[in-house]
């Protein structure tokens, strides 16, 4: 059950992301990738407006009471100010964690 529900959030996610913005020219998507197991999936796309996503899960503890998904990726856009911005997360059972170098990071 979790497992369908990362994978129907995942192609929400990728659907959001590859639909262009209503002022900008319509993108083209150039690389769509997708490898979905029992236990795992992986996909990858990019897209001509600079887009790009990719991503891995994995079930870990399978069949216990500890079972989780563990997802790792990575996604990038061009900024209206040209840049490129690049943003890698983990998401597992301590919650989302991005990383990114325009991200604010905890002082600790």
């Amino acid at each position: 059950m979790k497992f369908t529900i990362a994978i129907a959030f995942t192609c929400l996610l990728v659907c959001v992301l590859a639909a262009p913005p209503a002022s900008q020219q319509e993108a083209q998507v150039l690389r769509f990738d997708s490898d979905v197991q029992p236990e795992g999936y992986k996909f990858a796309v990019e897209t001509s407006d600079g887009k790009s996503h990719q991503e891995e899960g994995q079930l870990k503890d399978v069949g216990t009471d500890h079972e989780a998904i563990v997802v790792r990726g990575s996604y990038a856009y061009v900024g209206d100010d040209g840049q490129t911005y690049t943003i890698n997360y983990l998401a597992d059972e301590n919650g989302f964690q991005p990383e990114g170098a325009h991200l604010p990071r905890a002082v600790q």
